[in-house]
């Protein structure tokens, strides 16, 4: 099977253009089918029948994993199955009768613009770590990327002359934007401390890691944690957090959704909705608390 996979990776890279972090997503799903259906005494990919797949469907529910989680590994093997069938590898669609579970829409969460100042405020040192950090905050709150758009950010990526960056998903690229305390950051950053944390001059990446290396999303994730503690911001906040205050602030002081899609990265304008939704509910609560006659 795993040559299948392989296959299918390569295809979505060179013939669909899927994005780098859709196709991680893909694999790691497939992976652990894999290694399940092996369990199972099955390394045929040939052999694998709508049963056995449903058998690993019901194996995720048994073991609790979310609704969105399961899912995702029906889309996964829908996409792969499809892919197999079309290219005459196997020939039957076993996974065409999985059916995902509904899923409950959950509103992200949303810190105010005050905790995300408070949070933007937390780097304020003067060592070439607290510098970086401090830039690398401003700019994904600034712009809305990925944390992995942010690590994987080159020198070459960013205008600080017109102040916007360029954001590349795969083949797909968006020029995205940034403002002042972006561009104060970025700067004070490339003057005084990068050159710093890159002991030989040569990386080619924007922000890296106190050995020089480029920074991973596990070790932003990590300072971001530590930054929230320290701020005082309860509950669990991620980076992605920080592109849903993105998108959420700027629909609600006027932005059209259809520039916050833009920038965003979203293929389907439904997706940026929810930010659209929100602040309807937001005024809804502020009228209800307001009006006299509510």
């Amino acid at each position: 099977m795993e040559t299948e996979i392989n296959g299918f990776i390569i295809y979505l890279h060179s013939v669909k253009k899927t994005s780098e972090n859709t196709m991680l997503s893909y694999k790691r799903d497939l992976v652990k089918v894999k290694r399940y259906l092996e369990e199972q005494g099955i390394k045929d990919v040939r052999k694998v029948t709508s049963t056995n797949l449903n058998s690993y469907v019901l194996y995720l529910e048994k073991n609790k994993f979310s609704a969105a989680t399961i899912s995702r590994n029906i889309a996964s093997l829908k996409a792969f199955y499809h892919y197999m069938y079309r290219e005459g590898i196997v020939n039957k669609d076993a996974a065409q009768g999985l059916h995902a579970p509904k899923i409950e829409k959950k509103m992200p969460e949303i810190l105010s613009t005050r905790d995300v100042v408070k949070l933007l405020e937390q780097p304020e040192g003067d060592s070439p770590k607290e510098i970086r950090d401090k830039a690398m905050l401003e700019l994904l709150y600034a712009t809305g990327i990925r944390v992995t758009e942010l690590t994987n950010l080159k020198t070459g990526d960013v205008n600080m002359q017109v102040g916007y960056i360029l954001c590349r998903d795969g083949e797909k690229e968006r020029v995205i934007p940034f403002g002042n305390s972006a561009k104060n950051a970025l700067m004070r950053y490339l003057e005084k401390a990068r050159t710093n944390l890159i002991p030989d001059g040569k990386s080619e990446y924007l922000f890296v890691n106190c050995s020089g290396q480029p920074m991973s999303r596990q070790g932003f994730w990590k300072l971001l944690k530590y930054y929230a503690k320290k701020a005082g911001i309860a509950g669990d906040i991620t980076p992605h957090t920080l592109r849903h205050c993105f998108a959420a602030h700027l629909v609600e002081n006027g932005a059209d959704l259809r520039s916050v899609q833009e920038m965003l990265g979203h293929s389907d304008i439904s997706t940026t909705q929810i930010y659209a939704n929100m602040n309807q509910n937001r005024i809804r609560e502020v009228y209800a608390r307001a009006h006299p006659r509510y």
